[in-house]
């Protein structure tokens, strides 16, 4: 009988223990945690809709816009989904960007140190209207900023 009270003893105690253990769950990803592809979507989408309307963008995105307007949408699907796949594959997500380095992708440009900051509060005003927090926003704009001076005066 003692024998068998401590068996179970043994027992229990190791279920407790084993219980007891938390293992510790893996941190989401900035990707997991804006919401993964369609919330980005979303947010590029709405990114690109403040772009065209905002007037110190027009020099910048004109050529992009005429295309639009004359019912050429493949530069503006393909600078989507280039965005799409930039911002997931920084966020930690599965995409790959397969898009031109930003250096060779403004080169000629002349991008302005006021054209770029108004292009990331187009992007504010994109993560604000999905209601992203301020650490995702903040960890987002961190990641995109260090491109600052591959894109500014190129």
């Amino acid at each position: 009988m003692k024998k068998t009270i401590w068996t179970m003893s043994l027992v229990v105690m190791a279920l407790l223990s084993s219980c007891n253990k938390e293992e510790a769950a893996p941190t989401p990803t900035l990707y997991d945690r804006l919401g993964g592809v369609n919330a980005i979507s979303a947010v590029v989408d709405q990114f690109i809709a403040n772009v065209a309307a905002n007037p110190k963008m027009v020099r910048t995105f004109k050529p992009l816009l005429d295309d639009v307007g004359k019912g050429n949408t493949a530069r503006v699907t393909a600078l989507r989904n280039n965005l799409i796949d930039q911002i997931g594959e920084a966020a930690g997500g599965p995409q790959k960007y397969k898009g031109k380095d930003m250096v060779t992708a403004h080169k000629g440009m002349n991008i302005t140190e006021d054209e770029f900051n108004s292009l990331v509060n187009d992007l504010v005003l994109a993560l604000d209207k999905f209601k992203v927090p301020a650490t995702e926003k903040g960890e987002l704009l961190g990641v995109l900023g260090g491109l600052k001076g591959m894109i500014v005066g190129k």
